[in-house]
């Protein structure tokens, strides 16, 4: 139906209008007031957001609705969508014209149909690809055509019984090959799927990435070119290695390539053959460097030049190479430490200091520096301590870098501690505790209340027995808060409160703060003082488990020690339930362990006749290319564990002393550090030289 106002032209009624209801002609265009209006098309209701202000056309400017009110508003929502934005402005008909129709970019207008109604435009299709997330490798699979939804329902079930990844349940299945699996992993993660029999890396990229870097990061380097580094990886997960090679090799861009990790450990060894590099070799290179050998003579320290020398491709090759080689040996400390005439490096594995090739003395500032870099520390400053951090990300493993500066009287003195949770495996099964005490401690942290102490030198693996503990007791049901200095590994679900005593975070501010938390079981990293152990005998009343450390020699000689702290000796008995000592011996080289028969002085550094040895077998390591010649690798763990029962806390409170206290719990079947050594060394784990260091005979 049309007014007198309307062109003679019948009008388009738009869709969700009915027919027969009249529509007010838009308003024209300024500057065109005696033209005649032709009618505009209502324009649909935006998606989201409501519906905006809508004013008259104006030349230059998008076309705009209507005004609301001017249009009767549709009863169901319009087919169409809105001009997108960016399109040139539509245009005033002239009188007597077809009025315009909306149209998209790239796309046809819809024609009117027959009887003046438009064509509904067809709904573009779904994509598969969800904006703002990942897809699923087993979507990716269907995308690709490589399996349908009914394989892929299956794959998913057997997935989940067997705990495998679905691109490895699809190859044992067979329903994919390798190459396919490959496909998949690069289109999902917009990688490119490397052509591994074509590659021939450039001498002047394997002489940036050398052969010990390549290895440990699983990486092959293909070239180099404008800064820009292009790599293979075997492992998509692992893309956190892009990161850490364009800081470690100063780049602007690293690219990754993808390729299965059994051709990507062919393609390593195929290429690095015969040019493997050791830190000797790195060494030479830096004694013939012309930039740093002009360097040798200077007395004077100039931060411009000593950021220069730290910014040497020699430099940092050489502290990569060191930091790499420690994580491949799983040293727990690398030392840089300078002298008058010489600079040494030493890394501490299994427990032991072993001496690396040192480099020129004149390379300290350069070393230090470089460290500092890598940290985020102060390279001007050189008289004051300073702590950082340095996170790597090696093989898919986050690797934490503790750096400790020291000034010294012949420079700084570095200790970088590596803390690898690859290496440390936070399980109460994989500690080394045998049975009867394994059994004894579970039992003893199920309690309710009560203080339980782990004791032992640095070093000795208390915190990786506290933390095995507490991931054993990690339910959803309790809350587990730890107060640590520092905290070494971020263990999910629990909260962990590090102590800062330069703003007075001590261990007893920490502890009180942590008992308004409502905690149900508590870590206190160690009991230094007597505020702090007040402190956890109050927890442990008001009935809460606690977790603490202490640094004695034995288990009995710890009651001796809370005493002499000021502990009164009802509060001990009130609430300690237990005691464990422990200490680390290094386990003798399975591939090179030998038989022989011990001396007599060797029986008598173990206070053993030849009469008790009969029948035992004693073992040594010989030293091979897997134990770098030292007869030892790995390490494990020698128990002693106090259970504080009736008995106990009677000697306690009458003030019994350790020789009593040891004498009754060894009475009651208490394995001493010293038996649990020779139960080691019977069983062929460990050496005598092991058991004699690191435990102390006790008085008969």
């Amino acid at each position: 139906m049309s007014t007198p106002n309307d062109p003679p032209k019948k009008p388009v009624t738009p869709p969700g209008v009915p027919q027969g209801v009249p529509q007010r002609p838009a308003q024209p265009p300024a500057g065109q007031a005696g033209a005649p209006r032709p009618v505009v098309p209502v324009r649909p209701a935006p998606p989201a957001g409501g519906v905006p202000t809508q004013r008259p056309a104006v030349p230059g400017q998008a076309p705009k609705p209507a005004i609301p009110g001017q249009v009767p508003k549709p009863s169901t929502p319009p087919q169409g969508k809105p001009v997108a934005p960016g399109q040139p402005p539509a245009k005033p008909a002239p009188p007597g014209a077809k009025p315009p129709t909306p149209t998209q970019p790239g796309a046809k207008p819809p024609q009117a149909a027959a009887g003046g109604k438009p064509a509904v435009p067809k709904k573009p299709a779904a994509k598969s690809r969800e904006s703002g997330g990942r897809r699923k490798i087993g979507q990716v699979l269907i995308d690709l055509g490589f399996v349908d939804e009914d394989q892929l329902w299956e794959i998913m079930e057997e997935t989940k019984a067997s705990a495998e990844l679905t691109g490895q349940t699809a190859v044992r299945r067979g329903l994919i090959n390798e190459d396919q699996l490959m496909q998949a992993l690069a289109d999902q993660n917009n990688l490119k799927v490397a052509n591994v029999a074509e590659i021939r890396p450039t001498p002047e990229v394997l002489q940036l990435v050398p052969e010990t870097m390549a290895s440990v990061y699983k990486i092959v380097p293909v070239s180099l070119k404008d800064k820009v580094l292009t790599i293979i990886i075997g492992d998509p997960a692992s893309m956190a290695v892009v990161d850490d090679l364009r800081n470690l090799l100063s780049l602007n861009e690293v690219v990754a390539q993808l390729a299965s990790p059994a051709a990507l450990s062919e393609l390593l060894a195929r290429i690095y053959k015969g040019k493997e590099e050791s830190i000797l070799d790195v060494i030479q290179m830096i004694e013939k460097d012309p930039g740093l050998q002009a360097r040798k003579g200077e007395t004077s320290i100039d931060l411009s030049s000593m950021d220069e020398m730290a910014n040497e491709a020699p430099v940092r090759k050489l502290i990569n190479m060191v930091f790499l080689l420690g994580i491949r040996d799983k040293a727990s400390d690398i030392h840089f430490e300078p002298f008058e005439d010489e600079y040494k490096i030493r890394m501490r594995a299994d427990g032991v200091l072993y001496e690396m090739v040192p480099p020129p003395r004149h390379l300290a500032n350069a070393i230090s520096s470089r460290i500092k870099v890598m940290a985020n520390l102060d390279i001007a400053e050189r008289r004051m301590p300073q702590d950082g951090r340095i996170e790597l990300n090696v093989g898919g493993n986050p690797i934490d870098l503790r750096v400790s500066i020291l000034p010294t009287m012949f420079g700084e003195s570095v200790v970088v501690r590596i803390l690898d949770r690859t290496v440390v495996s936070l399980d109460l099964n994989k500690v080394g505790m045998n049975g009867p005490i394994l059994a004894k401690f579970r039992e003893i942290i199920a309690k309710p209340n009560g203080i339980i102490l782990v004791t032992g030198p640095t070093g000795s693996g208390k915190t990786t027995t506290l933390y095995s503990a507490l991931s054993e007791l990690n339910i959803i049901t309790d809350k587990i808060i730890t107060t640590e200095d520092p905290v070494e590994y971020d263990i999910d679900g629990i909260i962990q409160c590090p102590i800062n005593h330069d703003i007075g975070m001590t261990f007893a501010l920490a502890l009180r703060a942590i008992l308004r938390q409502d905690p149900d079981k508590i870590l206190v990293g160690e009991i230094r003082d007597l505020e702090t152990a007040q402190i956890a005998v109050q927890a442990a009343l008001t009935g809460h488990i606690v977790f603490s450390t202490l640094h004695t020699n034995d288990a009995p000689s710890t009651i001796s020690r809370m005493r002499d702290m000021g502990l009164e000796p009802f509060l001990i008995t009130a609430t300690l339930e237990a005691i464990l000592a422990q200490r680390l011996v290094r386990k003798i080289c399975e591939d090179c362990r030998t038989e022989f028969e011990p001396s007599a002085e060797m029986l008598m550094e173990l206070n053993l006749t030849p009469d008790q040895c009969r029948g035992k077998k004693f073992y040594y390591g010989r030293g091979c290319d897997r134990c770098n010649s030292t007869g030892h690798r790995g390490r494990m763990g020698l128990f002693e564990l106090l259970v504080v029962d009736d008995d106990i806390r009677d000697l306690i409170s009458s003030g019994a002393s350790t020789d009593v206290l040891r004498q009754a719990c060894r009475n009651q079947g208490m394995f001493t550090l010293r038996e649990s050594g020779l139960n080691a060394l019977f069983a062929g784990h460990t050496s005598i030289e092991e058991v004699v260091r690191e435990t102390v005979l006790e008085d008969e």
